[in-house]
């Protein structure tokens, strides 16, 4: 794509628009989350028909998708966000209208596909402003999607607390962060495709570069799913925790991965991608077997506590080595984001099918085990390194290397 000239200020600024654009994206999965009890009980869902249900927002992303970087070629990154980011906020209000499964199923399968192009744009230009910046942002842009998910779920929770109906909540929701949203997309990069650049494909296998560094990606998304769904039921269950305390081991892990990807730029850009996932890759294997291990409920609080502090930035980190790997960014990214979304998606119902025929304790021994593969196969992301720098040193590039 052909760059658009701007200054190093005009660049600061769209990097802070995007990182508002990543707030408010994860404003409404904290919205929407907050209010599932909600919601099944609206439709007269039983636990299986309520999964069932919530599969189709992994089906609606996956098929979506690869749409966004035909999307973007045709109308340029600034309107193809605005655009997209607006069907995604809006999109919060269909699942509180769903009378039945049926209805709530088509209601998930277009809330995930609106999720999924907006999130594979977005990623799109924080790829490109790391690029001009010349250092990492991505951590920090996907600590602002945490930052925004947990604001949501506050918002959500005193909602449910106060016995609002879901369907006036996520009807304010949606209006307030539709606005914020088209606001924030006002000050992004506007880069524009050169006229004699192909359109991509619309739909199209991700490149096998994608898929390596989509693996790297799988193991992070599967330890934060294992951990989001089953912290809680863990204490709960193998350590006879209260409530409160199990309730405060999942938001506790929530917050040590929103801090960490907040802060987690500075470490990239002083140790590199590689070694910063290997490190995290230890830490997430040390927090697994203080899991497997713990008999008591601080030592598997502390455990999940170094889980999110050691896959806390390789998300990010996969989206930005996606980015720099190929010549079609959204591509690449909407490949690595197919993989982390199934991978979400399996992690939960894996968990469960082996706690059922086993117990908790093996099944984290699998997510430990997982936690080794951000150790063995960080090297992929290797193109984070030489790419985003390479980028850089384009003449092209408007902003210079600020680095020696």
């Amino acid at each position: 794509m052909s760059d658009v000239r701007c200054g190093r200020d005009e660049v600061r600024r769209a990097r802070f628009a995007v990182a508002a654009v990543f707030a408010v994206h994860g404003a409404v999965t904290g919205s929407f989350a907050t209010r599932v009890p909600w919601i099944q009980d609206h439709a007269s869902l039983s636990a299986g028909q309520l999964g069932f249900a919530l599969a189709f927002t992994a089906l609606g992303a996956s098929c979506a998708m690869p749409l966004a970087g035909r999307i973007t070629h045709r109308f340029g990154s600034r309107s193809a966000l605005r655009g997209l980011l607006a069907l995604w906020t809006l999109s919060l209000l269909l699942p509180s209208l769903a009378p039945n499964m049926w209805t709530l199923c088509l209601a998930m399968f277009v809330y995930g596909g609106t999720a999924g192009m907006a999130d594979v744009a977005m990623n799109a230009l924080g790829v490109e402003i790391e690029r001009r910046l010349g250092k990492s942002i991505m951590s920090g842009l996907h600590g602002m999607w945490s930052a925004g998910a947990l604001v949501g779920s506050a918002a959500g929770t005193l909602a449910a607390h106060l016995g609002s109906d879901a369907r006036l909540h996520h009807a304010l929701a949606a209006g307030t962060l539709t606005v914020l949203g088209l606001v924030a997309c006002a000050w992004v990069l506007d880069v524009q495709p050169a006229e004699d650049e192909e359109p991509p494909p619309r739909f199209t296998l991700p490149p096998r570069s994608a898929l390596l560094i989509g693996t790297v990606g799988f193991c992070a998304v599967f330890a934060e799913g294992a951990s989001l769904d089953w912290s809680a039921v863990f204490l709960r269950d193998r350590l006879d925790s209260s409530a409160g305390v199990a309730a405060a081991c999942t938001t506790g892990f929530m917050l040590t991965m929103a801090i960490a990807r907040i802060v987690g730029d500075a470490v990239v850009n002083r140790f590199g991608a590689v070694r910063t996932v290997r490190a995290g890759g230890v830490l997430a294997v040390l927090g697994g077997l203080l899991i497997v291990l713990a008999g008591q409920p601080a030592v598997a609080i502390g455990g999940f506590a170094l889980m999110g502090l050691g896959i806390a930035v390789v998300v990010p980190l996969c989206f930005a080595a996606a980015g720099h790997a190929g010549p079609n960014p959204s591509q690449a990214i909407a490949g690595v984001a197919t993989i982390t979304y199934t991978s979400g998606l399996v992690a939960p119902s894996m968990i469960g099918g082996v706690a059922q025929a086993t117990s908790l304790v093996v099944s984290f021994c699998v997510v430990t085990a997982l936690a080794c593969g951000l150790v063995v196969f960080a090297g992929v992301l290797r193109t984070a390194e030489r790419g985003g720098r390479a980028e850089v040193s384009r003449p092209s590039a408007a902003v210079p290397d600020p680095r020696p």
